[in-house]
């Protein structure tokens, strides 16, 4: 038994392993590959009119080192060691910390939150014990979820980062691509190189975001053995120019050479920090990527493989322009300069295809960051396609990927330049660092319950790094890194009205909702009509009757034998559990047969809205019924209005409880009719649904839940009717110019070109039925 046993945790270990490695394997395509393909441009944009030609060896030993430990402190300690930890739940990205922050802390800005979400047991699973009180810890708690003003900053914040992740999604793939083509000027003049350059990097670009769709896992496997290769290949030359031109180069890893760079170049050297800053251009991907892979495989691929192959490529193109005092001109300090002259086309070939790799992995983060706050109502709905079975966090965008394809073009062919590129792309990569810098010190105190000063010692240490960084890419603004900025102004524009306008929108449900009272006390006097099957009215409440139900049957006095309210709502956590995915409620008196019912899901869960939700649906209220949570009659709230929150039961799926529904065609109503008169033309009788519930023996029911089950049946054999709102917003008279504009023109420009619901794309359309109202907020 003991063997038996051991044989088998020694199995699931030697396969979670092979798993890993098999990730970490994939990673290095994915993840990896932006970071790989830095050596192509970093020297170049660092020796450019900023510093000029070098006549001794400091220069090149100063910027060596000022890479060295550029690359070794911002990418191997803060994101791998430590910002790689902070996933939320497995997703990672800077919307992934806010999500986290908005997880042990109550400031959020997400509609239709409830008490009951708290509940979740992904909810409270985090890295440290509860935040004691009066501790300092819980006092910054505390001041985040009383100023309003605070948690809109952060709000803005986290929605800065994710757009200069947009930003650098545009940008990298172009700089990546361009200096990857740059080895062609071997075979052309100069003058001329950049009417090869250009078009042959626009074509690439085109094939490379025509791969996109084919998904994460198939190019993993794929584009791995590039980069491995590529990787394999800038080591072996950096080893080679080590050995050959300078052995001695080891010794600029020193801080000393960064101190006498700084001192003797001074301005320029500071200006130049733009171009050193590329080096690290793939560390925020390789956060924003973690959805895709395991933060274990990711550490195990750049510790192992990228991080030290880098090193000695850096080193050996340090080496080779430390012994070639005469370079003049900015593009010999570029990455073919210092490749052996035998090598150099075979070289080009695979810097090509490697740039082509190290554009994945931004663009599939992208992917990542726009659903998560597609999810969280920061981001109009766009079409989401799953590539994979198995890991749900990887994501193709068809919109975002074309529109990512044009801005690529349009900055390739606008600017046509590497250094501008660089001073683009510099400006991005360094913003979003600084943002995640302030939500980590943000995440140590809130999630990881650890000292004040720790998360204040981390914002000074990286913080005060990367402003120095942030403020020689900015000095270059019109120089090329305006283009992030207008990016990210645009995206940060499209973001907030969306969520401006959402949280309006719920804000006038809320207020404009009726109680259950109302109804009760209307229907004498309409005289309200049942009619056979379940009517759901699709409702982003959480409690109350939506105002379109109200206008809907105070003009039509009828509904369906069966009503349920369904909301479907996105929580902030990555995946809500089968067990914990309904809540279920009653609406009024027992024998009313309404119910309500909230649907959660994790932003990084699937929602299908088809037949099989709908038999999860049916049998999470036939569960709620026979339960016994339905023994508590709405009618007995003292709730002012009727509210039914607190009577609210958690219900799994199908697949999760104990009642199973089975539903079956009645073959006898198919028959044809038969009769004598042979002349006469007999229609065959419409097929009916007939629909059971399989209960267990015990506990025995009593007769009204026999009966409200029975009910259930026969409105389920009626049929299925959708209920969906159509709401148009207008800002009201008198509102400000901001207002009217985010809500008149940002919102409503954005609701009209964006996708419908999931929901609304599935639903038959003989069996939908939309009520239009205008909402004046």
């Amino acid at each position: 038994m003991f063997v038996c046993l051991s044989v088998s945790t020694l199995k699931k270990q030697k396969e979670s392993w092979r798993s890993v490695l098999t990730l970490a394997y994939q990673s290095l395509g994915v993840v990896c590959g932006e970071i790989s393909t830095s050596p192509l441009f970093v020297y170049r944009n660092t020796f450019s009119e900023d510093i000029g030609h070098t006549e001794t060896n400091e220069e090149v030993y100063g910027v060596l080192s000022l890479v060295f430990w550029t690359l070794t402190l911002i990418t191997l300690f803060k994101y791998v060691f430590i910002v790689l930890r902070a996933d939320d739940n497995g997703e990672g990205g800077t919307f992934a910390l806010y999500s986290l922050l908005c997880r042990h802390a109550r400031i959020g800005s997400f509609p239709n939150c409830q008490l009951a979400d708290e509940d979740l047991s992904e909810y409270h699973r985090c890295f440290g014990e509860a935040v004691p009180v009066r501790s300092l810890n819980y006092r910054v708690k505390r001041t985040l979820e009383k100023h309003k003003f605070l948690q809109s900053i952060l709000l803005v914040l986290a929605l800065i980062g994710t757009c200069m992740v947009i930003g650098v999604g545009v940008l990298k793939p172009s700089i990546s691509v361009f200096s990857a083509v740059s080895g062609l000027e071997l075979s052309v003049s100069r003058e001329h190189h950049r009417y090869v350059e250009v078009p042959a990097a626009c074509l690439i670009l085109i094939g490379l975001f025509a791969l996109q769709r084919y998904g994460t896992h198939r190019v993993g496997f794929l584009f791995a053995p590039i980069v491995l290769t590529w990787l394999l290949c800038v080591g072996t030359i950096g080893i080679y120019n080590i050995y050959y031109w300078n052995p001695q180069i080891y010794k600029a890893l020193s801080p000393y050479y960064v101190l006498q760079f700084i001192k003797k170049t001074k301005r320029a050297g500071w200006m130049s920090l733009g171009g050193i800053l590329l080096c690290i251009t793939g560390s925020e991907a390789m956060f924003a990527d973690l959805g895709h892979f395991s933060q274990l495989s990711i550490k195990i691929a750049f510790t192992a493989v990228v991080y030290p192959f880098l090193t000695l490529a850096y080193m050996g193109q340090a080496a080779y322009f430390s012994r070639h005092q005469d370079i003049k001109h900015e593009y010999e300090f570029g990455f073919y300069a210092s490749v052996p002259g035998r090598l150099k086309w075979p070289v080009v070939v695979l810097a090509i295809l490697a740039a082509v790799v190290g554009s994945q992995s931004i663009i599939t983060g992208t992917f990542s960051m726009i659903k998560q706050c597609s999810a969280l109502n920061c981001f109009p709905r766009v079409k989401v396609v799953h590539t994979s079975s198995k890991i749900h966090g990887q994501v193709y965008i068809p919109e975002i990927n074309w529109l990512l394809m044009l801005m690529c073009l349009a900055v390739t062919i606008g600017f046509g330049d590497i250094r501008r590129l660089g001073n683009a792309s510099s400006m991005a990569v360094i913003s979003v660092m600084l943002v995640t810098t302030l939500l980590m010190s943000l995440v140590i105190v809130l999630c990881w319950n650890q000292n004040v000063f720790l998360a204040l010692a981390f914002v000074l240490f990286f913080g005060t790094i990367e402003f120095l960084f942030f403020s020689a890419s900015i000095v270059k603004f019109l120089e090329g890194a305006w283009v992030p900025i207008v990016l990210s102004l645009v995206f940060l524009s499209v973001m907030y009205s969306w969520h401006y306008g959402t949280l309006k929108k719920y804000e006038f449900d809320v207020q404009n909702k009726v109680s259950v009272n109302w109804l009760l006390g209307l229907a004498p006097s309409l005289g309200f009509v049942r009619v056979n099957g379940i009517g759901l009215v699709h409702t982003e409440l959480v409690s109350g009757i939506p105002a379109i139900f109200s206008h809907f049957v105070t003009n039509l006095p009828a509904f369906h034998q069966v009503l349920v309210f369904l909301c479907i709502k996105h929580v902030p956590i990555p995946h809500v559990r089968p067990q914990e995915r309904f809540l279920v409620g009653r609406v009024g008196p027992r024998n009313f047969r309404i119910y309500r019912c909230i649907v959660r899901y994790g932003y990084r869960d699937v929602h299908k809205d088809d037949v099989e939700f709908e038999k999860d649906l049916v049998c999470s209220i036939a569960e709620f019924i026979r339960s016994g949570s339905a023994k508590v009659d709405a009618t007995t709230s003292n709730n002012e209005g009727g509210e039914e929150d607190d009577l609210m039961a958690v219900v799994g799926t199908c697949s999760t409880h104990h009642i199973i529904m089975s539903e079956v065609i009645d073959e006898d109503g198919a028959a044809s009719q038969q009769n004598n008169n042979k002349d006469m033309i007999v229609k065959p009788i419409p097929r009916k649904k007939k629909v059971r519930f399989i209960v267990p023996e015990k506990p025995k029911m009593d007769m009204d839940t026999m009966e409200e089950l029975q009910d259930l049946m026969e409105a389920r054999e009626g049929g299925v009717a959708y209920i969906i709102g159509h709401s148009y917003m207008r800002a009201k008279a008198g509102s400000s110019t901001l207002k009217k504009l985010l809500i008149n023109f940002g919102y409503e420009l954005l609701r009209k070109n964006s996708r419908a619901p999931t929901y609304v794309h599935s639903v038959p359309h003989a069996s939908a039925l939309e009520v239009g109202m205008i909402y004046y907020v």
